[in-house]
Parts: C-alpha cells; sequence; structure tokens
C-alpha cells in the first residue's frame, strides 16, 4: 500500500473560505504530490457553496468530507456577529472531525493537518496523531501581524481601539489606524472579540502558518516575522507565504444562457472599457446607498456590469445566505435600467468573477475588497475602487490605496456615511480614463507579472509551498 503523504484540510463556512482553501488543494497535489481530504461544513443555505464542493469532486482532485453543522444555538445568541457563529461553530464541530479522522485508518490516515482561521482547536489533534499541523491564512499579511499581535495590545491598550488617538503599533510593520481595525475589534466586551484573540494566540500552537500571499507584494511584513524581535517573537511558528490562491478561469464548457449572454456583451465591447461592480458573495449596501451607486455609475458614462444583491442595512446580511430572489428593477432608480441599457449590464446575484476578471474589456473592478477578489484582481492586472464592508476589509482597502497604490477609495467609510454620486462619478472615472489614474493603472500590471514570477518553478511561492512538511518525510 503506498505511503504517499496524505493532507486533511479542515474549512469552516462561507465561499470565502472555501475557494482558497479549495485552490490550496489543488497545489498540494499538483506541486507537492499530495493526496488531500477537505473536511467542510456546508452551509445549508448556500447554492454556490454547495456546487462549489460539487465541482471540487468532478473531475476528482481531491476527497471532500462533509461534517454535520453542530447545533450551536445553545451557545449563541440571535444577534451574534459573523466571526462568533463561525469560532463557535468550528469548536462545536471538533468532536466530528476528530472522529472522522481517527476513523481514517492507515495507511489512509493524514499525515498532515492544515486548519483554516476559524478551526485552530483542532490543532490539537495533529498533536494526538504526532503529525504536523499548520493554520492557514486566507488573507494578507498585514491581517496576519494584527491577528498574533492582538494579545499583546489587549494587555497594553486601554479603553476601545476605535477611540484611540494613535495608531496601533506592530513591530515591523505599518501602524493600524483606529478606524482600520478588523470587525471582532472594534468592541472589546462582544464574544467576538474574545473569539479574536484566542483564535490568535493559537497560532504558535501549529509548525507554521500558510498565508495567501507572496513575497515582493508584503516583504517588509513577510520579513518581520523573521526577525525575533519583531513579529518573530510573537508568531514564534515559520511563516509561508504560498499565495496568489485563486480561482482558474473555468473556459467555456459550463456557461449557462444567462453567462453566456454576459460574455457575448463583453466580447463586443473595448479593451480595458468596462468597470464590474460586484461587493462580493456576502456583501450588501443600503437603499439610499444603492441608489447613488446606480446614479454615480450613469454620470460616468463608463461603461458597466454590475452584480446586484436586494439593499440591507446589515454590511454582511449575504454571509450564510447568498442565495435568493432577485428583482432589480424594484430597488434601483426609475428608469435607470432603461437609461444605461446600452452601455451595462445588471446582473443578478452571481456572476463567474475570475472569468469576468481576465476579460481584455474588464479595465476595473469596483469590490468590496475581500482578500479573494483583491488577488483576482491584481493577478488580472485590474485596478480597483475598493468599497469595504466588514471583516478585514478596511484594512484591505488602506492596504492596497497607501501601501500597493493599485486602488482608490472613497473619502469616508461607506458604512459610516452614504457616498454621493458625484464623488463615485470621479473614482469611476479616475480608475478608468482620467490622466490621474494611469499610475494606478500601471502598478497593477507590475504586481500581475510579480504575481506569476511567485508562483513559477523556483518563484518565491513556490519554494515556501516546497518547505511545508508532508509528515511521513521531512519534505516530500
Amino acid at each position: 500500500m503506498s505511503s504517499k503523504p496524505h493532507a486533511a484540510i479542515l474549512c469552516s463556512p462561507g465561499l470565502g473560505h472555501l475557494i482558497p482553501v479549495l485552490e490550496l488543494a489543488k497545489r498540494l497535489v499538483t506541486h507537492r504530490n499530495l493526496t488531500v481530504t477537505i473536511f467542510a461544513i456546508p452551509s445549508p443555505t448556500s447554492k454556490a457553496e454547495s456546487e462549489l464542493l460539487k465541482a471540487a469532486t468532478t473531475p476528482k482532485f481531491c476527497d471532500i468530507v462533509e461534517l454535520p453543522p453542530p447545533d450551536i444555538s445553545g451557545f449563541v445568541g440571535p444577534d451574534a456577529a459573523v466571526v462568533t457563529l463561525l469560532a463557535v461553530m468550528m469548536r462545536e464541530v471538533r468532536p466530528a472531525f476528530r472522529s472522522a479522522i481517527l476513523g481514517m485508518k492507515p495507511p489512509f490516515r493524514p499525515t498532515v493537518l492544515i486548519v483554516d482561521l476559524f478551526s485552530t482547536e483542532s490543532l490539537s489533534i495533529g498533536d494526538e496523531l504526532g503529525i504536523p499541523k499548520y493554520v492557514f491564512i486566507a488573507c494578507n499579511a498585514w491581517f496576519l501581524a494584527l491577528t498574533l499581535y492582538v494579545r499583546v495590545l489587549d494587555k497594553e491598550v486601554e479603553g476601545e481601539y476605535v477611540d484611540q488617538t494613535e495608531p496601533l503599533r506592530i513591530p515591523g510593520c505599518k501602524p493600524v489606524r483606529p478606524e482600520d481595525v478588523v470587525d471582532p475589534m472594534l468592541d472589546r466586551t462582544d464574544q467576538q472579540y474574545l473569539e479574536y484573540v484566542r483564535i490568535g494566540s493559537n497560532f504558535p500552537k501549529s509548525d507554521g502558518i500558510l498565508i495567501n500571499t507572496w513575497e515582493d507584494l508584503q516583504h517588509e511584513t513577510l520579513d518581520a516575522f523573521r526577525e525575533e524581535r519583531l513579529l518573530g517573537g510573537v508568531a514564534k511558528v515559520p511563516v509561508y507565504p504560498i499565495g496568489p490562491l485563486t480561482r482558474p478561469v473555468q473556459s467555456g464548457g459550463s456557461a449557462g444562457p444567462k453567462e453566456e449572454g454576459l460574455f457575448n456583451w463583453l466580447d463586443k465591447q473595448p479593451s480595458e472599457s468596462v468597470i464590474f461592480v460586484s461587493l462580493g458573495s456576502g456583501g450588501t449596501v443600503s437603499f439610499e446607498q444603492m441608489t447613488e451607486m446606480a446614479w454615480g455609475l450613469e454620470l460616468s458614462q463608463q461603461r458597466f456590469i454590475w452584480v446586484v444583491r436586494p439593499p440591507s442595512d446589515s454590511a454582511d446580511a449575504s454571509f450564510f445566505t447568498s442565495d435568493g430572489d432577485n428583482d432589480a428593477s424594484t430597488y434601483l432608480p426609475k428608469g435607470f435600467l432603461t437609461r444605461t441599457r446600452d452601455i451595462g449590464l445588471v446582473v443578478p446575484l452571481w456572476v463567474p468573477q475570475v472569468d469576468i476578471l481576465s476579460h481584455p474589456s474588464i479595465g476595473g473592478f469596483w469590490s468590496h475588497c475581500g482578500w479573494n477578489s483583491t488577488i483576482e484582481s491584481i493577478t488580472n492586472g485590474v485596478p480597483m475602487i475598493v468599497w469595504p464592508l466588514y471583516a478585514e476589509q478596511r484594512l484591505n482597502a488602506t492596504l492596497l490605496t497607501e501601501e500597493l497604490g493599485v486602488a482608490v477609495r472613497s473619502k469616508v467609510l461607506p458604512l459610516k456615511k452614504v457616498v454621493g454620486r458625484e464623488e463615485i462619478e470621479g473614482m469611476v472615472r479616475k480608475i478608468m480614463v482620467d490622466r490621474d489614474g494611469q499610475a494606478i493603472r500601471g502598478r497593477v500590471k507590475e504586481l500581475k507579472l510579480s504575481a506569476a514570477k511567485a508562483l513559477s518553478v523556483a518563484g518565491s511561492s513556490y519554494n515556501a509551498l516546497s518547505q511545508i512538511s508532508g509528515g511521513n518525510q521531512s519534505k516530500c
């Protein structure tokens, strides 16, 4: 019987978590010749998640084990934050995951364990089995720095982080402005904050941290993890930048009538003339903001594809329920669809995002700047309007606009006040056609080449993945 190394990957619910885990699995299979089993808790309300899991087994590149969703109603209140729900869910699923792993008899039992951000309490199962164990972070290195360092900030900072008058200092990293902190840090009395501190405290219990970024993109922050006097002494384990892990383009094959019509329209548009507007699988905006978005697009006179969801006052309203009925004419400005029918397409709920971003007619991306969407945009050389809604997206927005220089953003956070149509018109025109957006358009094309180089043979991310132990050999 073969003693081929076998990786078990535990993944929390949510399309944004599942996509990079599937891509990591593919890389381990193709680049490292590992067998991979993904243990997932599918969201019962997300058709997209179910389809993604199904696609992973046809053609089969890894095994998928669906763990039954635990009943967490006794542990969380009706208004619990998404971070709390995910953390509690992954804690309560641990016995089922452990049973499933221990039920896999040698030689099929995993030789290496990989858990995601919300699953760190299952690292101890790796200890029980005596196998290497890693944490996979599907975000950027600045987010990882903050998450690791929050246990230090928890002791040093008095009062709420958002009330601080000075940026939060992290050794070797760009300081974090109080208004940019991740959602769990907005209220230190909320359970999600306690869960977040615990998550960061668990990282050093692993044998290493895999992160979906690459050396050239964030070299200063990554260097800080290698310095004992900076973040190395906090992390205590190696950090492996193995990204960008992004979905491949699904050329042809399974396109339905809606997608076919969309790409036929795109094929007729000039090069880099269309802005793609999509606020992620879980993001929503208010009715008033959606009205201003529509007018801003119309006033910009730029071609567009806009993926719309029914408006909501909760920014992450679609996180667990990303499907549903959708008649855009009921919540877009009267006459908008008619007036813009020659220059734009409004599409309900979902489109194949990577296929669109890779199309030569796309010249800009108006995004919630979730990290999956961000690296999909960068790897296709597409500049962004960033519109942070929840989670770590405010941090991402600052990274993209101020450090990487590949995006523009509104003067005030969209969550604090409605962004008006004139400002929206200006942002759209800046990344699409205005002269003062040339540097942004040029910079993102440079990073596209840098990403491809990192993944190529002997590139930095290729080499980083090669350093990860497969378990039954020192390196496999």
